[in-house]
């Protein structure tokens, strides 16, 4: 993972997670694609949603109260 650049790998995780979104309605829409292929979708949005999350916690730094 580049760290350089965090905030441009976020946009290009949360780009790539809303093609996912748009993939995964179109199919289920309309009617093509096996099931296998869209949970295989499902979960890479998923992981992309998790790193995205690691992403934005590596941001923030933990403050004890």
């Amino acid at each position: 993972m580049n760290d350089d650049h965090p905030t441009a790998r976020l946009e290009l995780l949360r780009a790539e997670h809303r093609q996912l979104d748009s993939e995964i309605a179109a199919r289920l829409e309309g009617g093509e694609g096996d099931m296998i292929e869209i949970a295989r979708l499902k979960k890479r949005k998923l992981r992309l949603k998790d790193e995205i999350q690691l992403l934005l916690d590596r941001a923030v730094p933990d403050i004890i109260a």
